[in-house]
């Protein structure tokens, strides 16, 4: 008995040593070109690159992140397959949607964050839409009339919108999409009038002068967009929405191998070159323990199950 225990303590020890033995699949639980996307590509490249690690970026849209997620979280519990989840996935889906696939605090064991980013206000730049104030009368005087686009039921972009239109006391239509790309096509075509987009997402239409930002959904101004007023600053005091990524893998990870993966993201991301590009692109990188990856997820799922059941949102 005591040879045997040897022989696999022995084993683990080397399993930890010798991994990864084969390329590792970066689940994106959204289509390209998005701020899910974005961050996991440059986390995926630059891991590579230190490392020599083979990281393929897998696209898995749909169903508000769902599909991607559930892929992971009934994957093989061996490292090779992680999922790059939000705070939507995460810490919205499993009070918004009565039969989710999967629990993300008993099928998945977080491995780290990695960025946070808050959310803008954005209508085409050709839109009458010159401010807050602008959006809040026009729905006022037609309620309903406009239409605000998100990436997906379920998402932070859809709840942001639900929590300023309580405390703005105004009425949008909310109109869903299967991620950003076509939903900011119909909005700098006309289709829609108001997109809620993460920063990273808009970032660059913004400053192509496609899309005009009413306003970011943060506590503070962003970096980026130093001249957009905070919806806080424009009459709505301390309005905060922000969303956040962060890499997880199948619950029965080898703990050996989620301690080896968090050490090197964080590293990753402590690279001033990451942290510029990531910052380029309206996020800021952040890195964690699994331990404060999973309390955040606790707590954030607390409060946007208050918000769920006070704006009475039902997605079957």
């Amino acid at each position: 008995m005591l040879i045997g225990a040897a022989t696999l303590v022995a084993s683990v020890v080397a399993g930890a040593q010798t991994w990864p033995a084969r390329p590792i699949r970066l689940v994106i639980p959204f289509p390209p070109g998005g701020g899910t996307d974005i961050i996991g590509r440059e986390l995926a490249t630059k891991l590579s690159a230190r490392l020599g690690w083979t990281l393929a970026v897998d696209n898995r849209p749909g169903a508000g992140g769902n599909i991607g997620v559930d892929a992971v979280a009934k994957a093989p519990a061996d490292g090779y397959t992680l999922v790059l989840g939000q705070t939507s996935n995460l810490a919205i889906n499993p009070t918004l949607y009565p039969k989710l696939p999967y629990d993300p605090f008993k099928d998945l064991v977080p491995v780290s964050l990695v960025a946070v980013a808050p959310l803008a206000i954005v209508v085409a730049a050709d839109s009458p839409l010159k401010s807050i104030a602008d959006l809040v009368s026009a729905a006022k005087a037609k309620p309903g009339a406009i239409n605000f686009a998100s990436p997906g039921n379920g998402t932070v972009a859809h709840l942001t919108g639900e929590l300023f239109q309580r405390a703005a006391s105004v009425k949008f239509t909310h109109v869903p999409y299967k991620g950003a790309n076509q939903a900011l096509t119909d909005l700098i075509g006309g289709a829609v009038q108001v997109y809620m987009s993460s920063v990273p997402t808009a970032l660059g239409q913004i400053r192509s002068g496609k899309l005009r930002a009413l306003a970011v959904t943060s506590p503070k101004r962003v970096g980026d967009l130093p001249n957009v007023p905070t919806v806080g600053e424009s009459g709505y005091a301390g309005f905060d929405a922000t969303t956040w990524f962060g890499v997880l893998a199948r619950t029965g990870t080898p703990k050996e191998v989620v301690a080896l993966l968090n050490s090197e993201i964080n590293r990753t991301l402590a690279s001033p070159d990451v942290r510029k590009r990531l910052d380029d692109e309206g996020a800021d990188a952040l890195g964690s323990t699994p331990e404060q990856f999973a309390a955040l997820m606790r707590d954030d799922y607390a409060r946007w199950r208050k918000v769920i059941h006070d704006a009475q949102i039902r997605i079957e």
